[in-house]
């Protein structure tokens, strides 16, 4: 078995450092990204008072 997995490795070893770089690229990318919107943090919207719109301008009497 491990001399499958090492002859897999040897075969493929570009493939997997391709690879592993990309994820830890992507994870770098997001954590960054997390940390900033953190950083930024801003007070969420308040609604005082809800706003209706006056339908009945628009309506045609037929």
């Amino acid at each position: 078995m491990l001399p499958k997995i090492r002859d897999f490795v040897k075969k493929n070893k570009f493939d997997i450092i391709l690879f592993l770089g990309v994820v830890l690229v992507s994870l770098l990318s997001f954590s960054l990204g997390y940390i900033t919107a953190k950083m930024e943090e801003k007070e969420p919207l308040k609604f005082e008072e809800p706003i209706y719109e006056d339908t009945s301008i628009n309506r045609h009497n037929s």
